[in-house]
């Protein structure tokens, strides 16, 4: 991350507002890092700290809060792991430039360690997918639905071959995403769509040696393409919705059956 040459230290780093004034209040609380941790947060969204602005030092920050530089060094590591401020040996601490990507990797953390209830992935892809296929339908163009269209391409020829078409699926949801034009919610979904890849790998491979299971997942993919390329928010929509209450019912089935299989 590139620092300014003169960084504001003088008036910012110090914990100080334009006016000299001390931007911090002493902490009053048992959760102490939690609290600096807090204000600093704080000030970053008030554009008070900016990126590349050094802050303080831990005994003038310690000073300045009223508590221990121990308590500083844990919020100040605790931010680090964040990702919010880079700490440099022999330099100091430094805000980083925050990104929507930069903050994926802990929420995808998160979401791994609560990845046991398949109902609540299935919930939320349920919501951002629709929307995301509707968004494609309103927004994509040529150079999109020729990504969408090599997707089921890949998908048919991997089915075809007597694979699961995984590579293909995962291909096309990416594109769909990516199509309805919102960073956000393509980062979502990338995260998303990898813990369901992840998690539920082996109940989708029994899931597909269903008869017919793989031609008609196939084909709820074509008719979302279609609906995207004739520009139906609503079809595409519905479609996606299709597409998905088909997998969680096959899904089901499958852990259904194999459940009655183990307990025969």
């Amino acid at each position: 991350i590139a620092v300014p040459k003169q960084p504001r230290v003088a008036i910012i780093a110090l914990g100080r507002s334009l006016r000299g004034k001390n931007m911090f209040h002493q902490v009053k609380t048992k959760k102490v890092y939690e609290e600096i941790v807090g204000q600093i947060k704080a000030l970053i969204v008030e554009g008070r700290l900016q990126p590349g602005d050094k802050l303080a030092s831990e005994r003038d920050l310690s000073e300045q809060l009223g508590v221990s530089r121990a308590s500083v060094r844990e919020a100040l590591s605790a931010l680090e792991m964040a990702g919010i401020i880079e700490i440099r040996p022999g330099e100091g601490s430094f805000v980083k430039q925050l990104s929507f990507a930069g903050l994926m990797e802990p929420l995808s953390f998160c979401l791994r360690v609560e990845s046991k209830e398949m109902q609540h992935f299935l919930e939320v892809r349920r919501v951002l997918e629709a929307e995301a296929a509707a968004l494609a339908a309103l927004r994509a163009g040529a150079f999109e639905h020729e990504e969408i269209r090599r997707s089921l391409e890949m998908m048919r020829a991997e089915i075809v071959a007597g694979g699961f078409g995984d590579e293909g699926d995962t291909a096309f949801h990416a594109a769909v995403a990516k199509a309805a034009q919102n960073p956000i919610l393509d980062q979502l979904m990338g995260v998303i769509t990898e813990l369901m890849s992840n998690t539920f790998r082996s109940v989708r491979q029994r899931m597909f040696l269903a008869p017919g299971i793989a031609d008609s997942i196939y084909a709820s993919h074509v008719d979302i393409y279609q609906a995207i390329v004739c520009h139906d928010p609503q079809a595409a929509r519905n479609g996606m919705r299709k597409h998905l209450f088909l997998l969680e019912q096959a899904s089901q089935q499958t852990v259904e059956r194999a459940e009655a299989v183990k307990n025969a």
